[in-house]
């Protein structure tokens, strides 16, 4: 099944690439990598605001992580011109949790944005990746998330 056809059986459109917030480029090329800028978390079209193990629990915290995964197939779309068959791999994920100081769910809340990658993905979604928990995200956003790919 190709990856448009996945997306549509999941009932998935993907967004067009935001604008910068700040002094930065949505993705960079180097070589036969594609770097995707952080992504943060949007609920309804604003910023998800939360901090996990205050405001938000692991499952609402691993929905977000979803969310920011379907922004980052849409950036990764671009940086593909449009055609998310040349994925060869993803090949690393790193996300950034807004956590209580006691919080140690991080990698359970990542587990949204992995595990939707490798439904889309299948086998060349199979990704490394790193799970932080930080005491902010740039506009109180819950979760902030980067990825990096490789492309034919």
């Amino acid at each position: 099944m190709t990856v448009a056809a996945k997306l549509q059986q999941l009932g998935i459109q993907l967004p067009a690439v935001a604008t910068p917030a700040a002094a930065y480029v949505p993705f960079a090329h180097s070589g036969k990598l594609v770097f995707l800028s952080g992504h943060i978390a949007r609920k309804d079209g604003k910023v998800w605001v939360g901090k996990l193990g205050a405001s938000m629990s692991t499952a609402e915290g691993a929905q977000a992580a979803r969310a920011v995964a379907i922004d980052l197939m849409g950036t990764l779309q671009a940086a593909c011109d449009g055609d998310l068959q040349r994925v060869r791999r993803i090949v690393k994920v790193m996300s950034l949790v807004n956590s209580a100081a006691d919080y140690t769910e991080q990698h359970l809340v990542t587990n949204g944005c992995s595990e939707l990658l490798g439904e889309v993905f299948g086998e060349a979604g199979k990704h490394a990746r790193s799970a932080f928990g930080v005491a902010q995200i740039p506009l109180g956003a819950c979760v902030e998330i980067e990825l990096i790919a490789e492309i034919d």
